[in-house]
């Protein structure tokens, strides 16, 4: 009982300890960049694969908005500082496509399909912006897009592999180094130190890209 107690004190501290640098980035995300955000619901510090709010069987840990809800996202430091100032190991969540087009849209799919698409990509030239890591899904961040354009893409193509996700307007993802329930987020492809905004492609350049190194050069995407 005593080594069960002392790893929970151990994990907590690391936690806290993380506290001072995700404000930090939180206020580079809002008042640098001008990317809405919101704190995240945090694991269950009794068990990391549950999650604090009140659905047992959550299936995002930790990596979701709650109280404060979605619409709640701002740029302003003031209301940045206060949310983790009280929360100083919440997640950090983008608001995906927020704020007129100001914030950054995303497409995500498989981790190990993620890391092979990009290797391919990256021998082609392909410019990519920022590319977000959680433990099982990777996130290519694009330019803001609507529904109607996102249709549109997606009715031209053949075939689009259902493990990718499109996080457009109304939509979130947790940016590093917040800790989920899965796990930590990180760059997989970082922005450019000291950009006054991270450069992201348009959506139907990533789009284009990765469903052809999915389906045209024997890189599978398991449905996840």
């Amino acid at each position: 009982m005593r080594e069960i107690l002392g790893r929970r004190r151990r994990l907590l501290s690391r936690r806290n300890d993380k506290g001072p640098e995700l404000l930090g980035a939180a206020l580079t995300f809002a008042t640098e960049w001008q990317w809405p955000v919101l704190p995240g619901v945090a694991p269950d510090p009794q068990g990391r694969a549950r999650c604090a709010c009140p659905d047992p069987e959550c299936t995002v840990p930790g990596a979701h908005p709650f109280d404060p809800g979605l619409l709640a996202a701002t740029t302003d430091e003031r209301m940045v500082r206060w949310w983790w100032g009280n929360r100083p190991t919440a997640p950090i969540l983008l608001a995906t496509g927020a704020t007129g087009g100001a914030a950054p849209c995303a497409v995500s799919l498989p981790a190990l399909a993620a890391s092979r698409a990009l290797t391919l990509l990256d021998r082609r030239g392909m410019r990519l912006g920022p590319v977000v890591a959680a433990p099982t899904r990777w996130a290519l961040l694009v330019k803001p897009y609507s529904m109607e354009q996102l249709g549109e893409l997606l009715y031209a193509k053949d075939f689009v592999p259902g493990s990718l996700r499109f996080h457009g307007e109304g939509g979130y993802l947790a940016l590093p180094p917040s800790e989920t329930g899965q796990g930590a987020i990180r760059w997989e492809r970082a922005p450019l130190p000291g950009s006054a905004k991270p450069w992201v492609p348009d959506v139907e350049a990533v789009v284009d890209a990765v469903v052809d190194a999915l389906t045209r050069t024997g890189v599978s995407a398991p449905e996840l």
